[in-house]
């Protein structure tokens, strides 16, 4: 079986399928390695060239079973230089971060890694899902992502814990500072745009 499938990775498609703008940026690849070189060791961010599009990062991917998570096409399309397609593709969101992908790929292909540079990309260019901007809201204004509400504090007391964890919101004066770090940070201004 592994035969058929390596004799087949020659019948890839230049173009995927999914690829909607038709522009190329040949030095894609090479720029989100680069990137994210920044963060990781340029080794690790070198094995997206490594993707052979087997699948077993799809295969065992928890959040692939239940959403359209699809990251040997979103890989597919970084390394032929679909930039923009890459980048506002949907899915690319649908990744917890569990690292079972990268736990299991046969080349060592640093996936979820390389899924986090693509995404501060994405976001730098003000493609950003809907939920997330919904989050980051809810952090701005309330400086956490999971505001409190009377039920919450019900059930909280219910279990014998204070109705406010000790969070940003049992400390207001926390949330000056949340505010401060992104605004300073350039995060807000990035959400705002997305």
């Amino acid at each position: 079986m592994a035969f058929e499938e390596a004799k087949n990775l020659g019948k890839i498609k230049l173009i995927p399928k999914e690829a909607k703008t038709g522009k190329v940026n040949s030095r894609f690849a090479e720029d989100v390695i680069n990137r994210g070189s920044i963060f990781f060791p340029r080794k690790d961010m070198e094995t997206l060239k490594a993707c052979m599009q087997c699948g077993v990062c799809v295969g065992g991917c928890p959040s692939g079973r239940r959403t359209a998570w699809r990251i040997r096409r979103i890989f597919l399309k970084v390394l032929r230089g679909f930039e923009d397609d890459a980048l506002k593709d949907e899915s690319l969101w649908e990744c917890t971060t569990c690292y079972t992908c990268q736990e299991r790929c046969l080349r060592k292909v640093m996936t979820t890694d390389i899924v986090r540079i693509l995404r501060n990309l994405a976001v730098e260019k003000g493609y950003m899902n809907e939920n997330h901007v919904r989050v980051c809201m809810l952090l701005f204004k309330y400086g956490h992502a999971v505001p409190i509400n009377e039920k919450i504090k019900t059930v909280r007391k219910e279990l014998g814990l204070d109705e406010i964890p000790p969070t940003v919101h049992k400390y207001p004066e926390a949330l000056n500072e949340v505010s401060l770090l992104v605004k300073e940070t350039g995060f807000r201004l990035k959400v705002e745009r997305s």
